[in-house]
């Protein structure tokens, strides 16, 4: 038997664990009991989930079984409570009481357990099988990454206090007149709602730096159940007129309820919120200053973290991007805090009933279709309570959530005109993949450059040849400078034995720019993929899964997942400011593990993806100028995207095209002083060409988030001041 207890908190009266626990085969059953200190048994609520993960890595296979469990049971402070926990013949017992458990919390102890997890996860048989699958490094990342976090600059509760506004901050913005004040109702379905958390949620408005709001609470409890809400909200009211409460005596359920709240609005804005979390002080200030600063906008939101039960600790922020309506697709990003203009509201409708579990995402995509104008505030302004059967903690416990998030998304496309086949579950509940129809059968031409290293170029054809089901395909292959004769004798070869193989010829010095924009030239079809000929195919359906985005009008260029030859990733979009000019995101990232919030497996809007493998229309590539053949070497794929980013198309990254990269066989390194120069001085060029994107920030890249590391960890307090622009300075 092998088990794992992930979390444990006091929330209230009571004590919850989530963990996992597996015996010797997949059909082996676990049972639970807990005793107090007399061993009498208490009564417990255990709620079994799936753990794809824990299958996975134990069984090597996903299994359609709960190996995961929530439990909870009542907790009477300064007592201990053992969890005893049955399988296969054998026991363990675990102990809790209050000491343990504030232990536990600790930002040492945790750090201890992360080291402790890695020690239990990877058993000597699975980390030997893992090696023997994967290889040794690939083994030793895994391991490492598994520690992710033991590096970071910062504990999240020590930079969220480090960066929440001051008391004298808190006081300037009580004291503030923004030119522009209107009124905000803050609409608030309710249901059965604890005193405890419904108070804390009305204390939390109650304190708001900004004062021109209203509370607009629906009471869906039923008759005789309602009484809760109603003495709270009733005393609330008697002691400010700006609470207000409608008791419905019925649960109209989260639809009918939030729009019975909406109903009782009277402001200009209003302002989406649950009834147990709460916000926090200077949230409504924040949203009044962006009114003030971008009153075109009218849909606005924020970042959010997540409130445990007991409210003493918060956890797991989501620095979102701004508006990224691919990424909306693959995820319900924008979620809390949300805020839509009255106007706006009353042209989209209300929420939806039959898309409940997910109302508020099919909201979020017809507000979003409608905007004029949608802006994202970079700051944490919504706490959002997380707790068992919530789909922010047990996404198996709401199932039925991501199934209507899938209707939402097939009637997104339907209303905009997006022809898909179907949208999947990806890498995890809440996390959605389209399989998008093919108009026609478009000809796809494979534009690759090749300097001698034709045992990479054969392969790189071959395994697309072999292995993609997309068959309408001509490769023109971009001879430059070769200077070995078995590469034209193979050259003449695969001519004539591949009939879809052309052959072309730079006779000029090494320019990627030129030569790629010669290939162009020769390519005669609509759709032109630039790829590297150290590449390989993995998957088959790589260019269905690109051409799905390409040929939508709005979409001007598709980048690829990209992995090394040990399963790390190598390029999963890139982000302008990385390393001063631009950077790959997730670099090293093994495969298997899980990016921030999944962004490695969501297909998403960037500024720019690699031209190592890239799509783009022939008819646009021409207009906007192909490749900048001023810049020779470095940063002409990143040029490009602005460039059709400028043109008002999308540059989209789609997670599930995937290949290896071996990296830069062909042109070797930047390892002398005159490429060294050649590369600087290209820097300078990019950087005069874009200079307002170096200065305020790449829009798809939270401000929160490092710079100095690929894998959206929270950004240097030290060496960066959160809250300004990037302002990087680069020499020119």
């Amino acid at each position: 038997m092998k088990y794992k207890i992930d979390v444990v908190r006091i929330r209230e009266n009571s004590i919850t664990l989530n963990g996992w626990v597996i015996g010797k085969t997949p059909e082996s059953k676990a049972t639970f009991r807990v005793i107090d200190e007399s061993k009498k048994p208490v009564r417990f609520r255990h709620v079994a989930t799936r753990r794809d993960d824990v299958s996975q890595i134990y069984y090597k296979k996903i299994y359609d079984k709960d190996f995961g469990f929530d439990i909870r049971f009542p907790y009477e402070r300064g007592n201990s409570y053992w969890l005893q926990i049955r399988c296969d013949g054998k026991e363990q017992r675990i102990k809790f009481n209050e000491e343990l458990i504030a232990k536990r919390s600790s930002v040492a102890y945790k750090r201890r357990e992360k080291i402790h997890d890695l020690m239990n996860m990877e058993t000597v048989r699975v980390a030997a099988e893992f090696g023997k699958k994967h290889g040794i490094k690939a083994l030793f990342l895994k391991s490492k990454h598994k520690l992710q976090g033991l590096d970071n600059d910062y504990d999240y509760k020590e930079w969220y206090d480090l960066t929440k506004p001051d008391e004298e901050e808190l006081r300037r913005q009580r004291q503030e007149k923004l030119p522009a004040s209107p009124l905000l109702s803050i609409v608030i379905p309710s249901y059965k709602t604890p005193e405890k958390y419904l108070r804390e949620m009305m204390d939390s408005i109650l304190a708001q730096t900004y004062g021109n709001w209203e509370v607009c609470v629906a009471n869906g409890s039923p008759k005789g159940e309602g009484g809760t809400v109603e003495k709270v909200m009733s005393w609330y009211a008697k002691r400010d007129s700006r609470f207000r409460c409608e008791n419905l005596r019925e649960n109209r359920g989260i639809s009918g309820n939030t729009n019975a709240a909406i109903a009782m609005a009277r402001g200009e804005y209003i302002v989406l919120a649950d009834h147990d979390d709460t916000l926090p002080e200077h949230a409504l200030y924040e949203v009044a200053a962006a009114i003030a600063a971008h009153p075109e906008c009218d849909m606005i939101y924020s970042d959010e973290d997540k409130l445990d039960m007991d409210g003493g600790a918060l956890f797991d922020p989501h620095f979102k991007p701004d508006f990224n309506p691919d990424l909306l697709t693959s995820v319900n990003y924008i979620c809390h805090l949300l805020i839509v203009k009255r106007d706006l509201l009353e042209r989209v409708g209300g929420l939806r009933h039959e898309f409940d579990g997910a109302q508020d995402y099919d909201f979020i995509f017809r507000c979003s279709e409608a905007a004029k104008g949608i802006y994202h505030i970079p700051k944490v302004l919504y706490h959002w309570r997380c707790h068992q059967g919530s789909t922010a903690s047990n996404p198996e416990s709401k199932l039925y959530a991501f199934e209507a998030g899938a209707r939402a998304i097939m009637a997104h496309y339907e209303r905009c005109g997006i022809v898909a086949k179907k949208v999947e579950k990806g890498v995890d509940y809440g996390i959605y993949h389209t399989i998008f129809d093919i108009a026609g059968n478009p000809l796809i031409s494979v534009v690759i450059p090749n300097k001698d290293h034709t045992p990479d170029l054969d392969l790189c054809i071959r395994s697309i040849l072999k292995k993609a089901t997309y068959r309408n395909l001509e490769f023109v292959i971009i001879e430059n400078n070769s200077t070995k004769k078995e590469t034209f004798a193979y050259y003449k070869a695969i001519q004539e034995e591949l009939p879809q193989v052309r052959v072309v010829t730079w006779e000029r010095e090494f320019n990627y720019s030129s030569i790629n924009n010669f290939g162009a030239s020769q390519a005669k079809g609509e759709y032109l993929l630039f790829l590297n000929n150290d590449t390989e195919l993995i998957e088959p359906r790589l260019f269905e899964e690109m051409l799905g985005f390409c040929q939508r009008e709005d979409v001007g260029v598709v980048g690829a997942r990209l992995l090394y030859q040990d399963d790390t990733i190598q390029h999963a979009g890139v982000v302008v400011g990385f390393g001063g000019i631009a950077g790959h995101t997730f670099i090293g990232l093994h495969q298997a593990e899980n990016s921030y919030f999944h962004r490695a497996m969501c297909a998403q809007d960037y500024s720019a993806v690699t031209a190592a493998c890239m799509m783009t229309k022939a008819e646009l590539f021409r207009q906007v100028g192909g490749f900048t053949e001023e810049l020779a070497v470095a940063f002409n794929d990143i040029d490009y995207c602005m460039k059709v980013r400028a043109a008002g198309r999308l540059v989209v990254y789609a997670p599930y095209a995937l290949l290896y990269h071996y990296e830069s066989k062909s042109r070797g390194l930047e390892d002398t002083p005159e490429k060294v120069a050649r590369f600087n001085r290209e820097i300078g060029i990019f950087a005069k060409r874009w200079p307002e994107i170096l200065a305020k920030g790449d829009p798809y890249y939270n401000p929160n988030l490092t710079l100095r590391k690929s894998n959206f960890a929270l950004r240097d307090l030290l060496k960066e001041k959160i809250g300004e622009p990037y302002r990087l300075e680069v020499k020119v």
